[in-house]
C-alpha cells in the first residue's frame, strides 16, 4: 500500500544530484552562507567538507513499512535534501558512506528473498545512491547476511568505490599481502579551490573497514570463503602504504563504534583506530548512534562535545537516514603537503521530536532519489 507516494511526489521539489569532477561548487547558492573555514581560508587554504551517511538499512523512503505509513524520521531521500546545501556551504566537498546498506527493511527482504539480485541487477540502495552522488563507501556487517553472490551483485553498479580493508579471500603473511574481497583501500584524485579561488590537486585516501565478528554473525555464508584481520593491525599496514601511494589526507570509514581505547579483534574499534599515525579524520557507525553527541561519555580519548577521538574529527550520523554526519576540515599547503589545521564535527537530522513526542520534519524528500526506488518501493 503505496497511497502515500503522489502526494510526497508531487510536493516535494528540489535540484537533481549528480556526480561531480570537482569536489563541489557553490554555482547558484548566493543566498547560503559560507562555512567560516570556506569564507576566511587564505591562499594556500582550502576547506575541504566530509558528510557520512552510515547504516542506511535500505531505507531510502520516508516509510514505515511494518505500519504501512510515512514517517518523517527516516530515509535517505530526506538526509539528501541536507546535502545540496552542505555542498553549497563549503568550496570543496565529498560525500561517503559508512556501511550497512543493502539489508534492515522490507525493501531489502523483498529484493533478498523474491526479486532477486542477478549478476546486472541494480539494487535499489545502490541506485539512489548514484542519484545523490557519493564518492565512496565501505561494507557494514549486515552487507554479508545474504551471502557473497548477492553482496557483490547489489554492489557493482555503484558509480563509486566500494573499500574494505580487513576482509579477504586469501590471506598472506600480512594484511598488505592478502587478497582483499574489496579494494582495501582507494586514492581520490580531486580538485580543491583555496581561499584566492587557485585550484589545487588532492589526493585524498580513503579505507573501510568491518568488525571481525562477521565471521560469527555470518559464518555460514564466510566460512571458508573469506577470513578477517584485526581492524586496527590492518589499518596500521595500510595507511603508510596510502601515504607512500601519494594520499594527501586520509579519512578512515569505520563501520565500527567508539568502544574501547585498546584490545585485538574488537567489534567498536573505531578508538585505537583513530590513534593510527596518518589517519586525518574518522568516519564512525555500527552503534546507531549520533557523534558527536550525550550519548557517549567524555574520556581521556573521545571528546564527545567536539566531536573528536585522540583529537582527530570523528563523526556518526545516527541511522536509517536519521542525521547527515559533518566533518569541516580546514587545509594548509605548505612546500606541496598538505595539512589539517583546524576541523570541526557535527551531524543534522531529518526531523526533532518536540516535548509532546509529537515529529516534525526538517527537511522534504529529493524527489530524484523517490523517482529512481519508485518501482521497488511499490513492489515492496
Amino acid at each position: 500500500n503505496i497511497k502515500n507516494r503522489e502526494p510526497e511526489m508531487s510536493r516535494l521539489k528540489g535540484p537533481a544530484m549528480s556526480r561531480r569532477t570537482f569536489l563541489s561548487t557553490t554555482a547558484g547558492a548566493s543566498l547560503i552562507a559560507l562555512h567560516p573555514f570556506s569564507a576566511h581560508a587564505s591562499a594556500g587554504q582550502a576547506h575541504l567538507r566530509i558528510m557520512e551517511t552510515t547504516d542506511l538499512h535500505v531505507h531510502v523512503w520516508p516509510y514505515d513499512y511494518y505500519g504501512d505509513r510515512a514517517v518523517d524520521t527516516v530515509g535517505l531521500a530526506r538526509t539528501a535534501a541536507h546535502i545540496s546545501d552542505i555542498r553549497a556551504e563549503a568550496s570543496n566537498s565529498m560525500l561517503l558512506d559508512n556501511g550497512d546498506l543493502i539489508q534492515g527493511n522490507p525493501m531489502g527482504d523483498y529484493i533478498a528473498y523474491e526479486r532477486g539480485m542477478k549478476a546486472g541487477d541494480m539494487h535499489p540502495i545502490i541506485e539512489a545512491m548514484n542519484v545523490v552522488g557519493f564518492d565512496a563507501a565501505t561494507i557494514g556487517n549486515h552487507e554479508f547476511n545474504y551471502g557473497l553472490e548477492f553482496l557483490m551483485n547489489s554492489t557493482a553498479g555503484s558509480n563509486f568505490p566500494f573499500v574494505l580493508a580487513n576482509v579477504a579471500t586469501a590471506q598472506g603473511a600480512g594484511p598488505r599481502d592478502d587478497t582483499t574481497l574489496f579494494q582495501p583501500y582507494v586514492i581520490l584524485d580531486r580538485t580543491v579551490v583555496d581561499g584566492s579561488g587557485a585550484e589545487h590537486a588532492l589526493k585524498v585516501g580513503i579505507i573501510g573497514f568491518t568488525p571481525p565478528q562477521i565471521m560469527n554473525w555470518d559464518r555460514k555464508h564466510l566460512e571458508g570463503n573469506v577470513e578477517v584481520r584485526d581492524i586496527v593491525a590492518t589499518a596500521k599496514a595500510f595507511v603508510p602504504q596510502m601515504k607512500e601511494a601519494g594520499a594527501d589526507i586520509i579519512i578512515a570509514l569505520s563501520h565500527s563504534g567508539i568502544g574501547p581505547e585498546s584490545g585485538e579483534m574488537l567489534e567498536n574499534a573505531s578508538v585505537p583506530l583513530a590513534a593510527v599515525e596518518g589517519i586525518d579524520a574518522i568516519m564512525t557507525g555500527h552503534h546507531h548512534l549520533v557523534f558527536p553527541g550525550p550519548r557517549y561519555e567524555a574520556t581521556s580519548a573521545v571528546d564527545p562535545e567536539k566531536g573528536t577521538i585522540h583529537g582527530k574529527p570523528a563523526v556518526m550520523g545516527g541511522f536509517w537516514g536519521s542525521h547527515l554526519g559533518v566533518i569541516d576540515l580546514l587545509l594548509e599547503n605548505e612546500g606541496g603537503a598538505w595539512r589539517v589545521v583546524s576541523h570541526e564535527s557535527a551531524t543534522r537530522a531529518i526531523s526533532k521530536r518536540n516535548e509532546d513526542r509529537s515529529i516534525t520534519a526538517l527537511v522534504e524528500s529529493q524527489p530524484d532519489v523517490l523517482e529512481a526506488t519508485a518501482s521497488a518501493h511499490e513492489e515492496t
